[in-house]
């Protein structure tokens, strides 16, 4: 038996933190560069929360609270430092969220001593997952959940209720629980994000309305919707921005993903698209903006997927899938992207905003059809030849 002691395993998960994390040379589009390794792994989870170090307890040096993944990350960027609210999942398939943070966008994140505590105002919840970070102009930095339950009236035991949970806070520490999101018309929400300024004096949320936890049923994409009072905060009406597509990468269904980014041209959405396959559902990103003075206005959409899983990012727990919940500007200008792969680790791609605007506002939009962007295509390729021959 070959037994790790306790150094040995703290001295190798330091040598993961620290590990360099370069661009990945063997990619490129112009858009955005990834990068070689995950920003962060289930082995970056500090050894003190898996471990029992107590010889006693713990003869054989086993791991007694194991992780099976760390994925979909909040993030925001505050007084020259990074901060990520990762998806930890345990073992047991039960989720929770943790605090890290890196002078460094891409490498070098360190856990806080110990996950976030959230108040247990929800006796029903099961699990919770997934959240968004917006910091308001309201002065608090919220943070949008999904709150899973069981469904009480349906015996499967996969059945279960998904709605938006809030939270807010202002150093990450302490934690105010707020009610769920009430959406009257939307039976579940899944991926809610709240928009960073007030809309009309109200607060406005991206919403995707769903008829149950796995379907999208009746909804049709991503929703908009506005509350007078985040306290108890209730929407009363949800209309459709991004919206689903036959045959495009939103077939199956879509959702919001990072808080939308402020540019001068409009709000950009870097968000998710789904689409079935005989392999099962594929998650790809795909980019929108929505118009500055009316954000549930939907300006430009470039077609097809902007992140897609490549590579090792394709083989997971849930493979072929991509997924974000956040992402950051610094004062630079510079865009930090915070995506997971196939549901096991989180990596970053790092882009500008200069980049990401011309991305979304110039990008080709999908005519619908394969004979239609044949022609597209083929205009790129003439109008490429004059600059050919004059190389």
């Amino acid at each position: 038996m070959i037994q790790k002691s306790i150094e040995q395993l703290i001295n190798e998960q330091e040598a993961l933190i620290v590990r360099p994390n370069e661009v990945d040379g063997n990619f490129y589009n112009g858009i955005y560069e990834r990068f070689t390794h995950p920003v962060l792994t289930r082995d970056h989870v500090p050894v003190c929360w898996r471990y029992d170090f107590d010889p006693e307890t713990n003869p054989y040096g086993e791991e007694r609270l194991g992780i099976n993944a760390v994925l979909n990350s909040g993030a925001i960027y505050m007084n020259g430092r990074y901060y990520l609210v990762p998806r930890i999942e345990g073992n047991d398939r039960k989720s929770f969220f943790a605090v890290c943070e890196s002078d460094n966008p891409v490498s070098g994140f360190r856990f806080w001593d110990e996950p976030v505590q959230l108040p247990d105002t929800e006796p029903d919840e099961t699990n919770v997952y997934d959240m968004r970070l917006t910091q308001h102009e309201d002065g608090y930095i919220y943070g949008v959940f999904c709150s899973e339950s069981k469904d009480k009236n349906n015996s499967d035991l996969s059945a279960a209720v998904a709605a938006a949970g809030i939270v807010r806070t202002k150093d990450l520490k302490t934690w105010e629980r707020l009610p769920n999101l009430v959406t009257l018309h939307s039976p579940q929400q899944r991926n809610v994000v709240l928009h960073p300024e007030f809309v009309d004096g109200k607060y406005a949320f991206y919403t995707r309305p769903m008829d149950d936890f796995i379907d999208t049923g009746s909804g049709s994409g991503i929703g908009f919707g506005l509350c007078d009072d985040i306290t108890h905060p209730v929407i009363d009406q949800e209309k459709m921005t991004s919206i689903r597509r036959y045959h495009q990468i939103t077939e199956a269904k879509n959702g919001a993903g990072a808080v939308p980014i402020k540019t001068d041209k409009g709000w950009i959405h870097i968000a998710h698209g789904v689409r079935n396959t005989a392999a099962g559902l594929r998650y790809v990103l795909y980019c929108f903006a929505c118009d500055l003075n009316d954000p549930s206005k939907v300006i430009a959409e470039p077609g097809g997927l902007f992140v897609g899983p490549r590579g090792a990012e394709r083989v997971g727990d849930v493979s072929n899938v991509v997924f974000t919940n956040g992402a950051v500007v610094n004062d630079n200008g510079d865009v930090y992207i915070y995506y997971a792969s196939s549901d096991t680790r989180l990596h970053v791609a790092h882009t500008t905003l200069d980049r990401l605007e011309d991305y979304v506002f110039n990008g080709y939009e999908d005519p619908g059809r394969s004979r239609d962007c044949v022609t597209q295509r083929v205009e790129l390729i003439r109008k490429n030849k004059r600059f050919i021959e004059k190389a």
